[in-house]
């Protein structure tokens, strides 16, 4: 599975996976960005993230680590 900027939950997912040990809430959107461009499953344009994208994923993130 390709995951792309639209896919916040699944990218969500991810990262709880890949860095558990992280807060969500006390994430740089710069951090992050790079964080998801790092995902194996990744595949999307980086010019493509803006910040819309980026709070979608973190509240993902939240909800799901809570």
């Amino acid at each position: 599975m390709h995951l792309k900027w639209t896919d916040s939950f699944e990218i969500a997912l991810a990262l709880l996976d890949e860095y558990p040990e992280v807060d969500p809430r006390k994430i740089r959107f710069t951090d992050l960005r790079e964080w998801i461009l790092n995902l194996e499953d990744f595949d999307d344009d980086p010019n493509h993230c803006g910040e819309r994208i980026l709070e979608a994923v973190q509240m993902a993130w939240i909800e799901e680590s809570d």
